[in-house]
């Protein structure tokens, strides 16, 4: 496999090598670019050199795209010619000689040196199989990407470049007129007389000359390098720009392939519904993911955003910013966008306000993820980053590891961020991205010890060294940088070691600008020049690219295992579901939850169906025993103490009056919405026979409580009402005896609740009688007995004057209180007017009674008036008025009900289940049991199953 990539890769290579250029030779190795030379060439065998190699100091990588060209001048060598004798004859034929056997000399020892070079240069090059992972994809995706024969023609044919070879008729010309020159007695004579004298001199300079000649020869290959290295940058241009092309066309529906778009979404996708899954029955989350660790401000989210190729993250000088785990999903796509999994908001990353957006909208998420009274938050943030160029991963920001709990952080919060790391990196399919700043000291590190502790092979971790320059800068020896690299400095082992700058430590910097700064840095620095660090462990880019393929690698080694582990957990679910439950639907808590919504919706539909009799009867009834008391007590007594009709009816219809304008409206409301809430709580809690469900009856209860809590009665209600009892208060016309009779019955029933109810009080102030205390063996306490004799004459008062009015006159209580004196009772005063009270009351109710009795047959008088007659019964017309008014608002109640406050009711209701809809936290609480959670459990393995399933085909649909 990889000779066929390779083979692919090099289709340059051997166009180059096979074209003719005028010269019958081979392209030497050197002028390749140098994707070509970093594999194993199969194409180029050692023995075809023809061009010794020349040793170079310049490092050759390919994330740097501008190599300096150290220029070196040529020197002017100058040689004297002095006179000297004329046997030039013999003298030139010696040179001649000389001459050839210096280009002899010169082949064989060029030959050499250059089998010599090329063999040293093969034992330098590092063994390529183990590193496979470390060259970009698109270099065995070239023959694909990349139009080869298009590349081809466009390269120069043989006849164009033989027009830039030299001339040799001209040359042979040039030649004959040399020859003639050399002739004897011509001028050149002389001048090769001095050809003897400067032989010493041609030795002494030659060393220099071939320096210089090597000079100039390495700077032809830095040049040829550069012209190919800039060739293959145009070439990934363009490929960048057609994949753009292409992915635009896959979004407006062209083109079908969305293979390697989807690939990556899919699994994450995975991915966030195992981060919601509780993992039951020893299930535990072990797919991959890049884990970024490392120490606080240490660069681990300036190295993200490097990857991410924009600065999406907020910052803060020296503080902690990362709050929560932040996962990145990184896929390819037409546009730079980023958006939230749980929001449709695109934020497009080329738009500066828009990455302002997006990094206070982190900022908020991860604040309100923080629960009160702690630092950080186990609640993972997701985030999907789309565009070109980019390669397809998922890493996770985790918090940094602090090494103190400084002021404004809770006493948990350095324990909290260890098991945040740990339950991340415990994962044995994680890749640990391990970021340590190489500005400080490595001895002050804490992260690269929990990173050995969780990963003490090395086999999952890639150590990167962030803030190289100023480590360069500020570290004494730069042996120790080479130490950090290499692992010798720590403890941990790692995968991979690499060097990276993401800045100058302004937050303003573009991400261009700081690519710009970190290839500058590395062609000028000193760690490369020196061979302390290879050209394959600097940049972002590399690492980038050397992230993502040990991210797949390790995806496709245990995605498979993953899914069959899925897939037993979803037999064991299965299985105890039919076991005990067996006659039961699977459903889960969000489709039970719709169950019970539909339940609830049509229970207050149900409000509808009560007929109007039952909400009246309901209403009347209510607002009678609210109001009675205050019509007993304040309106009737009062107005019965009165000499005569006309007072009564006076003293009424004030009192009337001022208790409609101010307390009946009002009483009124409240006694229909009591009544209202009942029936609703009466449906809602009433229970089905058989089809009843107990599961939801806490959801019911909460959904009842909330929606009472929100509803309230409309507020021109009170006004309207106000009138309709108004005016039936006024009226007094009583028009048949049926509705005489009825309010004569109404009295009747009213009069004998009260006096039972005195009779009652009155039994607990004198305690039992002489029956309850024989058949019961009871006895009355000391105060009993004094209220018994205290109450015995007050009796004795009133049988005296049975017109005795409602309150005791001060010399009547002294005589009270002397007799009981007499007898040996000592009694209170206040005793005595308490226990007078309702002495009096039972009289009066009693005496009402009686009068009530009178009056049946008093009808006909009422109609004349009671003209002629001693008999008087304005206070049954006061309870005719006041049991109309009952019926007449218990009706407009009911009308409001029915028409208005129900619809109302159902709304709010509707409201409050739309609300819990939302607030998963709420149906967790309201709807909880093995069976739910079980449901819970089956739904989500399912669902992650089908996913890994999907995802597993695409993957092997990809290779």
């Amino acid at each position: 496999m990889w000779r066929t990539r390779a083979a692919a890769a090099c289709v340059i290579c051997r166009s180059l090598a096979n074209s003719s250029y005028g010269i019958k030779r081979k392209s030497p190795l050197q002028n390749l670019h140098l994707v070509s030379r970093s594999i194993h060439h199969p194409y180029y065998p050692s023995s075809k050199f023809q061009r010794p190699p020349l040793r170079i100091s310049v490092q050759q990588f390919s994330s740097l795209n501008r190599l300096p060209l150290h220029k070196t001048k040529l020197l002017n060598l100058t040689h004297g010619y002095q006179s000297h004798r004329n046997f030039w004859l013999a003298r030139l034929a010696s040179r001649l000689l000389k001459v050839r056997y210096l280009i002899l000399g010169s082949a064989v020892g060029g030959g050499y040196t250059a089998k010599k070079t090329y063999e040293q240069w093969k034992d330098m090059m590092p063994d390529l199989e183990d590193y496979k992972w470390i060259v970009p994809d698109f270099i065995w995706e070239l023959d694909e990407l990349v139009d080869f024969e298009k590349l081809l023609k466009a390269l120069p044919d043989a006849d164009d470049l033989a027009k830039l070879l030299p001339d040799f008729d001209k040359i042979g010309e040039s030649l004959t007129s040399l020859k003639g020159f050399l002739s004897p007695g011509s001028p050149g004579e002389t001048a090769f007389r001095a050809t003897d004298q400067g032989y010493d001199n041609d030795k002494q300079f030659k060393k220099v000359s071939d320096k210089e000649k090597i000079d100039q020869l390495q700077e032809e290959l830095l040049r040829t390098q550069l012209k190919y290295q800039r060739m293959l940058e145009r070439l990934e241009k363009e490929n960048k720009e057609l994949r753009k092309l292409v992915l635009q066309r896959d979004d407006k529906g062209i083109h079908q392939r969305k293979l390697k778009k989807s690939l990556i979404d899919m699994y994450s996708e995975v991915l966030d519904i195992l981060s919601d899954y509780d993992a039951s029955y020893n299930t535990q989350d072990h797919l991959p993911r890049v884990v970024v660790v490392g120490d606080q401000s240490a660069g681990k989210t300036s190295v993200l955003e490097m990857i991410a190729q924009a600065r999406i993250f907020p910052r803060g000088s020296g503080e902690m910013m990362t709050r929560s785990p932040v996962k990145v999903t990184l896929s390819e796509g037409p546009h730079h966008v980023a958006l939230f999994k749980d929001s449709s908001r695109e934020f497009d990353l080329t738009k500066e306000e828009d990455l302002a957006a997006l990094r206070n909208e982190i900022e908020i998420r991860m604040r309100n993820s923080v629960k009160e009274g702690c630092t950080v938050s186990t609640e993972t943030i997701s985030l999907s980053v789309k565009g070109p160029g980019l390669q397809r991963m998922v890493l996770v920001d985790l918090p940094g590891v602090i090494s103190t709990v400084t002021s404004g952080m809770a006493p948990d919060t350095k324990e909290t961020i260890f098991s945040i790391s740990k339950a991340y990196m415990q994962n044995p399919n994680a890749i640990i991205l391990c970021i340590q700043d190489g500005s400080v000291d490595a001895e002050r590190s804490i992260v690269t010890d929990l990173v050995s502790q969780m990963d003490p092979q090395g086999k999952r971790t890639i150590f990167v060294l962030t803030k190289v320059d100023l480590a360069e800068k500020n570290v004494a020896s730069p042996n120790r940088i080479q130490q950090i690299i290499e692992g010798k400095l720590f403890p941990m082992k790692a995968l991979g070691y690499f060097a990276v700058v993401t800045g100058k430590g302004n937050s303003s910097e573009s991400i261009e600008s700081i690519k710009e700064y970190e290839e500058e840095f590395f062609q000028n620095s000193k760690l490369l020049k020196t061979s302390m660090l290879k050209a394959h462990q600097v940049t972002t880019k590399n690492l980038s690219l050397a992230v993502s393929d040990c991210f797949w690698k390790m995806v496709r080694e245990s995605v498979e295992q993953q899914a069959d582990a899925f897939k037993a957990t979803r037999f064991n679910l299965e299985t105890e579901w039919k076991n005990n439950y067996p006659r039961l639907r699977e459903l889960d808590r969000n489709e039970l939850f719709e169950k019970a919504k539909n339940e609830i919706l049509d229970e207050v539909i149900s409000l509808t169906q009560v007929t109007p009799k039952h909400w009246e009867e309901m209403l009347e009834k209510t607002l009678w025993e609210r109001v009675s008391t205050h019509v007993i007590e304040n309106i009737y007594l009062p107005a019965a103490q009165t000499a005569n009709s006309g007072t009564f009816n006076t003293t009424v219809d004030i009192k009337l009056k001022q208790w409609t304008d101010k307390q009946l409206p009002n009483k009124a409301v409240e006694v229909a919405w009591e009544t209202l809430q009942e029936e609703f709580s009466r449906f809602m809690t009433e229970k089905k026979g058989k089809e009843h469900d107990d599961i939801f009856d806490k959801l019911k209860q909460a959904v009842k409580e909330e929606t009472i809590k929100r509803h309230k009665w409309n507020e021109r209600a009170e006004d309207s009402l106000r009138v309709i009892q108004h005016n039936a208060l006024e009226d007094r016309s009583i028009s048949d005896k049926q509705q005489w009779d009825a309010a004569i019955h109404f009295m009747e029933e009213t009069l004998q609740s009260r006096l039972k109810d005195t009779e009652s009080v009155i039994e607990d102030m004198v305690g039992p009688g002489w029956k309850k205390r024989w058949l019961y063996w009871v006895s009355r306490t000391k105060e009993q007995n004094i209220r018994n004799e205290t109450k015995h004459e007050l009796e004795k008062l009133i049988k005296c004057n049975e017109d005795h009015p409602a309150y005791l006159a001060n010399d009547e209580v002294t005589t009270v209180r002397k007799n009981l004196e007499a007898r040996g009772v000592a009694v209170d005063p206040c005793l005595i007017k308490d226990t007078w009270h309702q002495i009096y009351r039972r009289y009066f109710l009693k005496s009402a009674l009686s009068h009530c009795n009178l009056c049946r047959r008093g009808f006909y008088y009422y109609q004349r008036h009671f003209v002629d007659s001693e008999l008087e019964c304005n206070d049954i017309v006061l309870f005719w008025r006041i049991q109309r008014m009952l019926a007449i608002t218990a009706n407009t109640l009911r009308q409001q009900l029915t028409n208005t406050e129900v619809r109302r009711l159902e709304k709010n209701v509707k409201e409050v289940l739309e609300d819990f809809a939302e607030d998963n936290e709420k149906k967790v609480m309201l709807l909880t049991g093995k069976r739910v959670q079980l449901a819970e459990d089956l739904k989500k393995v399912r669902e992650i199953q089908e996913k890994l399933e999907a995802f597993i085909e695409a993957l092997h649909q990809e290779k």
